[in-house]
């Protein structure tokens, strides 16, 4: 994927579609190109996180751990983003990730997440929003779960 293809594909993602191109050539090109292999573990649940990552192509699963073994709560997709949770509170992750089918991502470091969050306060914004938008659905899945 070049360069410009990479910009594209971060102007898809809700976090920098607001932020210039030139920025985001910048972050493309900081940022570094992780593969993964199908079942491979880009991070763990309890981990300390130290990137966050950026789904380019393929898909991936968040498990968590319970009392009775795996669960699989969500599939990610191309443009989804993961990982940002631990970097910005300091908490261990909230879940694993695994890759679901080959996976190509963009990693993007804790230092350059914070410089691209000073730089850009609008992404805090958005980062806020898709927070809270998380939050909803995990609120609304877990009520559902106890009606049932």
């Amino acid at each position: 994927m070049s360069l410009i293809e990479e910009v594209d594909l971060l102007k898809k993602i809700p976090l920098f579609a607001n932020i210039e191109v030139s920025k985001l050539k910048l972050l493309a090109f900081t940022s570094e190109r992780v593969k993964f292999a199908a079942g491979e573990t880009l991070f763990r649940q309890d981990d300390m996180g130290d990137a966050a990552y950026i789904i380019m192509d393929g898909e991936a699963d968040v498990v968590i751990d319970t009392d009775t073994g795996p669960v699989t709560v969500a599939t990610l997709h191309k443009n989804d983003f993961v990982g940002e949770i631990a970097i910005l509170c300091d908490v261990p992750r909230t879940a694993s990730v695994r890759a679901k089918s080959d996976l190509t991502t963009l990693m993007i470091t804790k230092d350059l997440f914070f410089r691209l969050i000073t730089e850009f306060p609008q992404m805090a914004v958005e980062i806020m929003r898709e927070l809270a938008l998380r939050l909803e659905k995990t609120t609304k899945a877990a009520v559902s779960r106890s009606n049932d």
